[in-house]
């Protein structure tokens, strides 16, 4: 999974551009209207979403796999971003406990076991009170059934990348014990769901 993504950062560098997805700008006004002061980012890329929190006057912390993409980010960041370089799956990289967590899609792109190591590291890292957000496509995407099937709502396609394709059932089979209290939908270039999850 390294591999892939390094390639292609290196043949696309900023592929989705420059603008943060609408999810994180709703995200970023969730957590501002919360207070929230601290943000960690599993899966940061090149840090397009990062900007709405650290404008929002937010710490960030991401956490990304590609060193082409931490690359990227240093250079339109410089040091107001810590990301630590590695695969969500081996989280937590620090002691520290966030206010907030936004997880931008990745969570589809796992097998089953490795979304459940990191719906709970995440949940591990997120302070009393704290909120974390993820984004997760959903089965009324065009994508939906393309591909080579490999599992219950799980294809690939896109020369390797593996997508798994959410519904509501499933998102509180598996949010469900970490404080789920919201599913919203939300449309960017595939139809997505905002799962938001509260640690009181």
């Amino acid at each position: 999974m390294a591999e892939f993504w390094e390639e292609a950062f290196k043949d696309k560098r900023e592929m989705w551009g420059q603008a943060p997805a609408k999810s994180t700008l709703l995200a970023n006004e969730f957590f501002s209207r919360k207070g929230i002061e601290n943000v960690l980012i599993p899966g940061i890329g090149y840090g397009r979403n990062a900007k709405p929190f650290l404008e929002s006057g937010m710490s960030v912390t991401g956490i990304e796999i590609s060193k082409t993409a931490i690359a990227i980010a240093k250079e339109h960041f410089g040091e107001s971003l810590n990301i630590h370089y590695g695969s969500v799956t081996d989280m937590p990289y620090d002691h520290h406990s966030y206010d907030g967590i936004f997880c931008y899609g990745l969570i589809y792109l796992l097998d089953q076991a490795a979304r459940h190591k990191l719906i709970e590291a995440c949940y591990q890292q997120l302070a009393e009170n704290g909120y974390m957000i993820f984004t997760a496509i959903t089965k009324e995407a065009s994508t939906y059934r393309q591909g080579t099937q490999i599992g219950k709502d799980r294809f690939e396609m896109f020369g390797g990348v593996t997508i798994f394709f959410y519904d509501r059932e499933t998102i509180d089979r598996e949010f469900g014990k970490f404080g789920l209290f919201e599913v919203t939908e939300v449309s960017e270039n595939y139809p997505f769901y905002i799962i938001k999850c509260w640690k009181g």
